[in-house]
């Protein structure tokens, strides 16, 4: 995968991800006894944050999220902030960060937050759209990868192995290898858990749709509205690009 760690203030033709994750996350997420290998809250409160960056920053078109990750695609006509790498970075990450902690008792009413999250980020540059794509197919490959495996893992641990013997177990197994460990030891399906858990999340806008309103005076007015959704969609195929072209257009 090429990156391009190119300040974006000099080429405005760039389209900017700006990667973000949880410090120390396995000390983290062990604190606040996240269920393994996946936390529904936790990955739901980062999906709100996530929709709460596309509410506040309008250049963001597209974001993509797994475990304690989340990858933040800037149009290439942005011009936040003249469009300086340090400023653009520092708010993206700080104002994440503050989301975090005050919608925390959201998801997690009866669980105090023991310990500071803070994340730390990066800005990759891209010349051209197609290389946006193979950056968030990347993204959603690793999604399932990490998924399964530690799937397995965790069941094994559960099941009274110990880290160790369940790593033993899984060295060298296949994809179809460890989707049989599934069923045959748990009766675990794979393909029927959750799409949260498999393809990670996406954060984009719907498609604006137009509706009047009325002015004080009862005058009627045309309005334009965009609202953001989260879903769990494959992104590595056409079909999610094709059906929602305005969010990231191809070369």
């Amino acid at each position: 995968m090429i990156s391009y760690r190119i300040s974006i203030g000099l080429f405005c033709e760039l389209m900017a991800v700006i990667s973000i994750d949880v410090s120390c996350w396995f000390r983290f997420s062990a604190i606040h006894a996240f269920e393994k290998p996946n936390d529904e809250n936790a990955l739901k409160l980062m999906n709100s944050c996530a929709a709460s960056m596309l509410e506040h920053f309008p250049d963001i078109v597209f974001a993509y999220g797994v475990s304690d990750e989340y990858s933040f695609i800037w149009k290439d006509t942005t011009q936040f902030y003249q469009r300086r790498e340090s400023k653009i970075l520092s708010v993206s990450v700080s104002y994440f960060t503050s989301t975090y902690v005050m919608k925390w008792k959201d998801f997690f009413p009866h669980k105090d937050l023991l310990e500071t999250p803070y994340f730390d980020g990066r800005i990759i540059c891209y010349p051209r759209k197609k290389l946006v794509r193979d950056y968030l197919s990347w993204r959603q490959v690793d999604c399932h990868i990490n998924n399964q495996y530690n799937t397995c893992f965790w069941m094994l641990v559960k099941s009274g192995k110990t880290e160790k013997e369940a790593q033993e177990l899984l060295k060298g197994t296949l994809a179809k290898d460890k989707n049989e460990l599934l069923f045959q030891q748990f009766g675990i399906n794979y393909d029927k858990l959750p799409d949260m858990f498999k393809k990670g999340s996406c954060v984009y806008r719907e498609s604006a749709k137009e509706r009047i309103e009325l002015t004080e005076v009862g005058n009627p007015v045309r309005k334009r509205r965009q609202r953001v959704v989260v879903g769990h969609f494959d992104i590595i195929g056409h079909k999610f690009w094709d059906e929602h072209p305005y969010v990231l257009k191809e070369d």
